[in-house]
């Protein structure tokens, strides 16, 4: 597309951009105030950093439908900082954290010219879904109380949870008129937020649920104030508190501590935690983008780490990508990064015409956005979410989301890649298998037949996936991919769970992402993420039931297509497939995945080559057709290089007379050669002159047809099934034209 044409474009959809900039201000309002107040900063730091991020990553950012702004998984960790750093002086310690962050977003800025992006997968999907969990229990804990007009709670995660239920009854029984009145405002707030998608009204829903929660409580302040004799009931110190002037109260940093440990580990948890904030919401806002982009991750870290430093400069928070105003953005169709501009000149709008409302606005109003926030990251649902894919999982969730709850968010995220480490030792009982592996190039990629065909060796797992990541990258969405699992003794959870993000991808640009490789793989779950053990052979009796993998249901989807019976493993011994010339120096180890009729039997192969250290294992799709008759013995392949050696070396090349292009493009080679000859009519030639080679071996058994010497993907399956049933009838027909002439 031209630049004339872009900029035609891009005008054409500024009206569509600014609405949507428009709304999603509405709902980044109220969550820059309540993230700032549960973080332990001023209100105003949440709104320039939501300011600075919209414009800066609009300008330089990498993403395309993104918004960027404070982010709810930085809040425990700002809180903890502000509160260490400070040592009770809150003041102070936001400073030193207002330095941190700085020092954050410079690291975030070398990482982005790194190229390192792609460090967000180093982290166990589990673990990083238990760190999120904790987070929004820290979250939760602390802004409950806030809900409830309790400003004064103090103490860890868990004595903060352990004082709901006393908090609960000291607001029933409060004799405090503010409190009161207040707590109600906050519980009216909750439900605002637990019921406003129910309420299926396109004029209601007009207006988002926090802004509504603003709306109604600045409102409630105007009654009042108008209509009211009372006085209003509930007392300043419970409100909002904005600077008079908001553009000379700027604070700025403090570097004093930048050398001392406390001030490192708040730097290197603030990075940690808006680096994997903003990798997952990148990754998570590409699937929602209608016309289907992939965010440069490199260049949006980048951004978001100039407009950190900056925030943080000017009394900001972090800026990080957020799903949730993200989303809200693809759903009003924000288009391109205009919108996020958009969404920041509102807010410098609402805070310059506006500041006198919104210092009637109630804390128990913003905290009770935030305790639904924290119930959402944490919610039962997540827990069965993850014990679905394993029991293992389950494990690696609760033991990240309990230390970071009773330590840190370091040691917790920590604690998650240890214990995962160790379930995948456990499962595999040998520890040296990753010990010898994980510096190996594991990942072989190439191109052939116009399908990019990448390899996966001994392991892939959260430890290694960066290597597979960096292959997958480089293959246009709009292709076909098919990714080999045959050589790969294990695939953890994170590595299936990226590999189906690849899938829907690649779906959505209209191009093909295949798994194959993992059949018979052990599971500890149905669940297609579930992680997959390489087991030895099992039997029909000792299959787990409904086992299947997404290929072998696509396998018995074509059974059903062609009118074929499936089966995943053979109900009786195998005695065809051995006695062809291919297999006299091969042992076959295993046949699965079998789709038949009467003459064609299609099947995957293991089998070995070799003895000892230099045994080889191979697994391969093959086609056998049971012609029911007599056929000469001969071996049909695309003359090569090996086949000009073979000829030199004595071998014999059967010419077909009246062919000499069969005769050039194929090496054919047999016992007998005058009924090999006699058996390639005229229309047999011109069927494999005009076919896709195949490596086709002949017997008194029938006809083995082989393709690569790896498992075929799903439309390759289905090429060779057509090819095997065509030249089935052919044959057939030549036997049926012979008989009509005797």
């Amino acid at each position: 597309m031209s630049k004339k044409n872009q900029f035609k474009t891009f005008l054409g959809e500024l009206p569509q951009n600014i609405f949507s900039g428009f709304v999603v201000s509405l709902i980044a309002l109220p969550l820059g105030l309540g993230l700032a107040l549960a973080s332990g900063a001023p209100p105003i730091s949440g709104i320039i950093a939501a300011i600075i991020g919209g414009s800066v990553v609009a300008i330089l950012g990498g993403s395309n439908v993104t918004i960027t702004g404070p982010g709810n998984g930085l809040v425990v960790v700002i809180l903890a900082a502000i509160t260490t750093l400070g040592a009770g002086d809150m003041h102070q310690g936001f400073l030193y954290t207002l330095a941190a962050i700085v020092v954050s977003g410079i690291i975030m800025i070398i990482l982005g010219f790194l190229r390192l992006g792609s460090l967000g997968d180093f982290f166990p999907s589990s673990a990083i879904q238990g760190m999120l969990a904790a987070i929004g229990i820290g979250i939760f804990a602390k802004q409950i109380h806030v809900m409830f007009g309790n400003l004064n709670a103090k103490g860890s995660i868990v004595d903060l949870l352990i004082q709901v239920p006393q908090g609960v009854i000291d607001f029933v029984n409060t004799d405090n008129t503010s409190t009161f009145y207040a707590g109600l405002v906050g519980i009216g707030s909750l439900l605002i937020m637990v019921f406003y998608s129910k309420i299926r009204n396109k004029y209601f829903q007009l207006i988002p649920a926090p802004m509504w929660i603003v709306v109604l409580s600045v409102g409630l302040y105007y009654y009042y104030d108008m209509f009211s004799a009372a006085p209003y009931p509930i007392d300043k110190s419970i409100l909002i508190n904005l600077p008079d002037d908001v553009l000379s109260n700027f604070a700025f940093p403090d570097f004093s501590k930048i050398y001392q440990f406390d001030f490192i580990n708040a730097v290197i948890a603030i990075t940690l935690i808006a680096s994997i904030e903003s990798l997952l919401s990148i990754k998570a806002v590409d699937k929602l983008d209608p016309l289907k982009r992939r965010s440069n991750v490199n260049k949006d870290i980048r951004a978001l780490g100039l407009a950190t430093v900056i925030s943080g400069l000017l009394g900001g928070l972090n800026v990080v990508t957020v799903i949730a105003r993200s989303s809200v953005n693809v759903n009003n169709k924000g288009s391109n990064r205009s919108a996020n501009f958009f969404h920041a000149a509102f807010l410098v709008v609402f805070i310059l015409l506006f500041a006198i409302e919104l210092r009637k606005i109630p804390l128990p109003a913003l905290a009770a956005i935030l305790v639904y926030t924290g119930y959402k990251l944490a919610s039962p649902e997540n827990i069965q979410k993850v014990f679905k894919i394993g029991k293992e999982q389950l494990v690696i969730f609760l033991a990240t989301l309990i230390t970071t709850i009773t330590t840190s968010l370091i040691t917790g995220i920590l604690a998650g890649i240890f214990i995962t480490f160790v379930i995948h030792v456990f499962i595999n009982k040998n520890f040296m298998f990753f010990l010898k592996n994980l510096l190996k190039p594991n990942v072989l990629m190439f191109k052939e037949d116009d399908k990019y065909y990448v390899s996966v060796e001994n392991f892939s797992s959260f430890l290694n996936y960066t290597k597979l990541k960096a292959k997958l990258d480089q293959i246009p969405e709009n292709e076909d991919a098919i990714i080999d699992f045959t050589l790969c003794d294990f695939v953890d959870h994170s590595v299936m769970e990226n590999l189906h993000n690849y899938a829907e991808s690649f779906k959505r640009k209209g191009g093909h992402f295949e798994v194959i490789g993992l059949d018979g793989y052990k599971t500890g779950s149905e669940h297609p993420f579930a992680l997959r053990k390489n087991i030895p052979l099992q039997t029909e009796e000792t299959r787990k039931p409904n086992s299947l993998t997404k290929r072998q249901k696509s396998l018995q989807s074509i059974g059903n297509e062609l009118g074929w019976n499936y089966a995943v493993l053979p109900k009786e011994p195998v005695t065809r497939i051995p006695h062809f010339g291919y297999f006299k120096t091969r042992q076959i180890n295993k046949v699965s995945n079998i789709l038949s009729n009467k003459k064609c039997t299609l099947f995957d192969v293991e089998f070995h080559e070799g003895e000892l250290f230099a045994k080889q294992i191979i697994k391969a799709t093959m086609l056998h057709i049971n012609l029911g008759q007599e056929v000469p013995e001969f071996t049909l392949d695309r003359e090569g290089i090996f086949e000009y050696i073979y000829h030199f070396a004595g071998f014999k090349d059967i010419n077909i007379e009246n062919h000499p292009d069969f005769s050039k493009r194929f090496y054919l080679s047999g016992k007998d050669e005058s009924e090999i000859k006699s058996f390639f009519t005229d229309e047999l030639v011109l069927f494999f002159e005009s076919n896709k080679y195949y490596h086709i071996e002949a017997s008194n058994k029938g006809l083995l047809i082989i393709g690569r010497e790896r498992l075929a993907g799903i439309k390759e399956i289905k090429s060779l099934a057509d090819f095997g049933m065509r030249l089935k009838n052919v044959i057939t027909e030549k036997k049926m034209a012979v008989i009509e002439s005797v």
